[in-house]
């Protein structure tokens, strides 16, 4: 059962779920420490490995979430879950949309659209990491990033239906969708469709009282509140398709995603009864509604996007270039008020009867407005590491890009004025991230890990010009637990492209209220853009903390300081007080002390400020007791041993299981029960499994849990799990055959190509070539080792135990202690909550309209 509770005011987050099976892995430390110093002999190396996808850099997450913690949230789409993670999404920064930087398997995408309809249940892992992880990706350091990580075979076919009301009733809404993903490593493709519609509620609905000017007099006039729109009424239909691909094996493969979607909706709103006030002879008025057909607005709009990434590695470097292009078409069509100026001659003349039949009126005509809207946003990135400094590598990210904006409109009430705005802009930026300490590379250890960033761009926009913008901020993890940011950016923005460039209209006689005499008068009022506008300059400084203790499962605490700075910043014309019109006396026109003419166009006031501190609590863990195998753990196995050994460091594990060892006779007696296990169907004969194994499958009565029979054959019977141990198995012996530890210097070389790529990655030195020295340790600990000689099984391999046992088999190893078990597993009996509690107190917000 799943449960979640939200507290909007304390921006609070309660969620409690039933256990799932969690992929946790353990960190990857990298290959610092040891180096390529040769090791104590019978030295113990274990090391944890970094998920694939995951983000690099070393800046820790706000906040992160397996598998189980997913869950916990009972979304029923990623863009849902998005919704539920905004306290720890969203940003302090005071700058840009507000919405993340969004990441699929740590490579940028084209959009949101890409992903949004995805169920959980596909993603292995959920990282967010504070706005300063931005800058790496080619974004600025105003929004915080969410990295996705999916699993490697998923497929899923969902269909949603709802439907809500009111308890008052008068107005519903339902929606129908469908979607259909399939994963298949790289690979993958979504279809997605979805019909959503809501009726109108109007204002007699909910007993709205009328004004007297709106309410006819005679009785049997039709109801204007019934005739009026609190919310109107729509229909809309969504079409979508994603399909991404990889080209080759191996983890730095180009790969490309292509996003479609088509999206059409129509809205109708009413705006009342065409009302008319008659005067007959002797004086008596009456106001009257002409008849019950309400003057209506309909709209139909209708959006084309398109977009795609593509990844690929340029040797040492990664490039990633994403575009987004959107095409918008919108049309409303007005209802306009009917001519009464016969009505009212014919009833100040005596001809009709002011409280009787009006007759029929003719049509007063439709207005219609178009707009033709246009996007085109394209960004390429180049990242690497080319320089390598005793404290560690500088990474690198050159950015540029393009973007165009543009609108065409039109309306029959301003025949013959047409409005064609349009803004390219190109822009150019570079980051550095340069280590100034590092614990693990040896370099001041006892300061920590310590990263400076430094980073500057300039953008070209057409219809403004040139504009800069620079940072700068210091990284600083002085211990595993604590982390520290501070930074300071400095940017230029440009005014947006309808207040600089819209036509100047004149609406004359507009009622406004003028605060200097306390009267309304009417006015001319002058509209649209003004092209005098000048750039906003933002300075901003951050300061931030973030400290993970021991309260739990897991538990942190994240506060941040920001102040924001502003000159020349763009406003819309605010209300006319006398402040107001001593600041901008220019758009102000008086004769005799009279208001005649006000220019409402936008205004740039002297400076903005702001500061604000927000803090906040994620707390982690977890409902019911843990059973026997059920902890969560690192990966172990032959694999694991191998790309230890070749790391060279000394990292830590989440937990090495002890197989009972086998050889030859283990891998065949796992062989016959993985057959017997998969090739019946329905509820197989566990009896002639490990007694272990059948505990793991049985529920707390006793009885065989189908759900835990199927979440073994998921993980025994699939491919993936032999794939590897046939990997696992190939390495080994290329490593130890031909093997002299004797004479290392004998030994028959070794088919590097042949060797996984995870382990030619770590042998490398820093010249990027295999070390031999590194080669020799890594062989002589592989074949040394009980098993180099016994095979897959022994220490931590999944012949000691099936993964069923509570384990998930990747890449070779055994999962968990004691022979591989799992978060949770099938009887883990455990739930997940956590609780997410963030607060934010404003410090000072204030404007200077003019110095």
């Amino acid at each position: 059962m799943q449960f979640l509770t939200r507290i909007s005011a304390l921006a609070l987050t309660i969620a409690l779920a039933a256990p799932g099976q969690a992929q946790d892995a353990a960190p990857d430390t990298g290959q610092g420490g040891t180096g390529g110093e040769a090791l104590p002999e019978n030295a113990i190396i274990v090391t944890g490995e970094r998920i694939r996808g995951e983000v690099e850099t070393e800046v820790p997450p706000v906040v992160e979430l397996d598998e189980d913690d997913i869950a916990a949230y009972g979304a029923d789409s990623l863009a849902d879950l998005v919704e539920q993670l905004a306290p720890q999404t969203g940003s302090a920064s005071g700058r840009g949309s507000g919405r993340p930087v969004f990441l699929v398997n740590g490579r940028r995408v084209s959009g949101f659209r890409e992903f949004r309809r995805y169920p959980p249940e596909a993603i292995v892992k959920v990282q967010v990491f504070p706005e300063e992880v931005a800058l790496q990706y080619g974004y600025p350091a105003d929004q915080r990033v969410i990295n996705f990580i999916l699993k490697d075979n998923f497929s899923s076919r969902e269909v949603e239906l709802e439907y809500g009301q009111p308890t008052r009733g008068g107005r519903s809404n339902g929606e129908v969708e469908y979607s259909q993903l399939t994963i298949n490593g790289g690979d993958r493709l979504l279809f997605g469709a979805e019909f959503n519609s809501s009726s109108l509620l109007s204002e007699a609905e909910r007993d709205i009282i009328q004004t007297a000017s709106n309410t006819p007099t005679v009785a049997g006039d039709p109801d204007p509140a019934e005739f009026r729109s609190l919310a109107s009424d729509s229909e809309g239909i969504e079409l979508e398709t994603t399909w991404n691909t990889t080209f080759g094996e191996g983890a730095r493969v180009p790969s490309l995603s292509v996003n479609a979607n088509l999206d059409r909706s129509f809205s109708r709103s009413l705006s009342g009864l065409d009302t008319v006030l008659l005067t007959d002879p002797d004086g008596n008025s009456q106001l009257r509604a002409i008849d019950d057909d309400p003057i209506t607005r309909r709209t139909r709009s209708t959006t084309a996007s398109l977009g795609s990434s593509f990844n690929a590695p340029i040797d040492d470097w990664d490039l990633a270039l994403t575009v987004d292009a959107t095409r918008g078409w919108n049309t409303t069509w007005t209802d306009q008020r009917r001519d009464t100026a016969a009505l009212v001659a014919a009833a100040a003349a005596g001809e009709i009867d002011i409280a009787g039949d009006l007759g029929p009126l003719a049509a007063g005509g439709i207005e219609q407005a178009d707009s033709r809207t246009y996007t085109l946003d394209s960004l390429l990135t180049l990242t690497g590491r080319p320089i390598l400094l005793p404290s560690g590598e500088v990474n690198v990210t050159a950015k540029t890009g393009f973007n165009l904006d543009g609108i065409d409109s039109e309306d029959t009430r301003n025949p013959g004025v047409e409005t064609s705005l349009d803004r390219r802009e190109l822009l150019a930026g570079l980051n550095l991230a340069i280590p100034l300490a590092s614990a693990r590379e040896g370099f001041l250890a006892p300061l920590g890990e310590l990263t400076l960033d430094l980073g500057g761009g300039v953008e070209d926009l057409s219809d403004f010009g040139l504009l800069t913008n620079w940072n700068a901020g210091l990284n600083w993890r002085p211990s595993d637990s604590l982390s520290l940011q501070a930074s300071y950016s400095v940017r230029e923005q440009a005014p947006g492209i309808a207040q600089l460039g819209n036509p100047q209209i004149v609406d004359l006689n507009v009622p406004v209220y003028d605060f200097t005499t306390g009267d309304t008068v009417l006015a001319n009022v002058v509209t649209g853009g003004n092209p005098d506008l000048l750039a906003e300059t933002q300075r901003d400084i951050k300061l931030a903390a973030s400290y993970d203790f021991d309260l739990f499962d897991r538990s942190n605490f994240r506060v941040e300081y920001v102040r924001n700075r502003s000159d020349d910043v763009t406003e819309s014309f605010p209300l006319l007080t006398p402040a107001i019109e001593a600041a901008f006396p220019d758009r102000v026109t008086r004769e005799s002390g009279q208001l005649v003419e006000l220019d409402r166009r936008a205004v740039t006031f002297a400076e903005r400020g702001s500061s604000r501190i927000r803090y906040g609590f994620n707390f982690f863990g977890r409902v019911g007791s843990e059973s026997e195998g059920g902890s969560r753990s690192g990966r172990g196995g032959m694999m694991a041993r191998i790309a230890s050994a070749a790391a060279g460091s000394g990292a830590q594990s989440q937990g090495q299981g002890q197989g009972p060892g086998g050889g030859t006779s283990d891998r065949a007696r796992f062989q016959q029960l993985r057959e017997q296990f998969c090739s019946s169907e329905g509820q197989p004969d566990i009896s002639q499994l490990p007694e272990r194994m059948q505990q793991r499958l049985r529920g707390e009565n006793g009885e065989v849990d189908p759900e835990r029979v199927a979440q073994a054959r998921e993980r025994i019977c699939s491919a993936d799990g032999m794939q590897a141990r046939e990997e696992m198995e190939a390495a080994r012996i290329r490593l130890c055959t031909g093997w002299n530890p004797a004479d290392p210097a004998a030994s028959t070389p070794v088919d590097l190509a042949a060797l996984p790529e995870r382990v030619r990655e770590r042998l490398a030195g820093p010249d990027g070539q295999v070390d031999p020295e590194r080669l020799n340790q890594l062989r002589a600990r592989v074949c040394a080792a009980p098993g180099g000689e016994r095979g897959p099984g022994g220490e931590g391999s999944d012949a000691g135990e099936s993964p069923a046992a509570g384990g998930e088999t990747r890449g070779g190893g055994g999962r968990g202690r004691g022979g591989g078990g799992g978060s949770g597993g099938p009887g883990g009996g455990q739930g997940r909550w956590n609780l997410s509690v963030y607060h934010t107190i404003e410090l000072e917000n204030y404007a200077v309209i003019a110095n």
